[in-house]
C-alpha cells in the first residue's frame, strides 16, 4: 500500500472485558468524520466482549460510520490474555494509517476530542501528541489517590526524559508512523506501555505536544482495571526505559 492509498487514521482499541461499553466506544468512534480504519484488539476477554466482536467480524453486528455506511473495522483476538501493552502491539502491526491514535474501550475518553489531537501533527508541527487531562478540560471529579498518582509519575518520568508533560499515563497518544518506526521495538505487556514509550519518544526527539482533553474518569466499581501494582510497575518501567533500550 502506497502512502497515498493509506488511511489517514488508524484507531487502535485494546479490550479486555468491556461487555458494557464497547459497542458505544465503537460507535462513537466510527462516527468521527475521519477518513480512518478502526483496529480492535481483544485481549482474550471473558465478559462477553469477545462474543460481541466475533459477531461484528462476522458481519452481523454492524457499527455505521459519520455516513451511515458500514465503518471500517478489523478485529484482531488474541489466544490468551497478555495486558495492554500486548495487544497495542498487535494492533500497531495491523495499522496502515499514516497516524495512529490509541483509544481505550470505555468511555473515559470522548472520540470528540479527536479535532483537537490531530490538528498539530496535520499542522506540521508536531510528532506526538498527548491528551491531557490536566489542561483544563471538562472532567468527572473522582479518585483523589489515583489523581495523585498519575502526577507524581508523570513528574518522576519527566524528571527522567527532560519533558515537561502534564499527563504521561493518558490513554491518548497520537503519533505520526514515523514515530513507531523509529522508536523501534516496544516491549511492555502491561500499563509499562505508557512511561517505555514516553522515554523513546524523549530519547529520539520526537517533537510532542499536549492538548486539553475531556476526562470521563470511572471508579473500580464502574470497571476500572489499573491498580497501586501497576503504578509501582510504572516506575520501574519509568527507570528502566531511561536507562536502556
Amino acid at each position: 500500500m502506497s502512502a497515498e492509498d493509506r488511511p489517514l487514521l488508524s484507531v487502535v482499541v485494546p479490550v479486555y472485558n468491556e461487555a458494557g461499553t464497547i459497542e458505544a466506544i465503537l460507535s462513537r468512534v466510527a462516527a468521527t468524520p475521519h477518513d480512518k480504519e478502526i483496529i480492535v484488539v481483544d485481549d482474550a476477554s471473558t465478559d462477553g466482549s469477545r462474543e460481541y466482536l466475533e459477531s461484528v467480524d462476522r458481519g452481523e453486528a454492524v457499527v455505521k460510520d459519520a455516513a451511515g455506511e458500514p465503518a471500517r473495522i478489523r478485529i484482531l483476538f488474541q489466544p490468551q490474555n497478555g495486558g495492554k501493552g500486548a495487544a497495542l502491539r498487535r494492533g500497531f502491526e495491523a495499522a496502515r494509517g499514516r497516524i495512529l491514535l490509541v483509544q481505550d474501550a470505555d468511555l473515559e475518553y470522548d472520540p470528540r476530542d479527536y479535532d483537537v489531537l490531530l490538528q498539530p501533527i496535520l499542522d506540521g508541527q508536531a510528532d506526538v501528541v498527548y491528551g491531557s487531562r490536566f489542561l483544563g478540560g471538562p472532567q468527572r471529579v473522582l479518585l483523589f489517590w489515583h489523581y495523585l498518582g498519575n502526577r507524581t509519575l508523570t513528574l518522576l518520568s519527566n524528571m527522567l526524559t527532560n519533558l515537561n508533560l502534564t499527563d504521561m499515563e493518558t490513554c491518548y497518544k497520537v503519533f505520526r508512523r514515523e514515530v513507531l518506526e523509529g522508536i523501534g521495538t516496544l516491549r511492555s505487556d502491561r500499563f509499562g506501555f505508557e512511561p517505555e514509550f514516553t522515554a523513546k519518544v524523549a530519547r529520539h526527539r520526537f517533537r510532542v505536544y499536549e492538548t486539553p482533553i475531556a476526562y470521563h474518569g470511572r471508579d473500580y466499581a464502574e470497571g476500572k482495571k489499573i491498580t497501586w501494582r501497576d503504578g509501582v510497575a510504572a516506575l520501574w518501567h519509568i527507570v528502566r526505559y531511561r536507562v536502556a533500550d
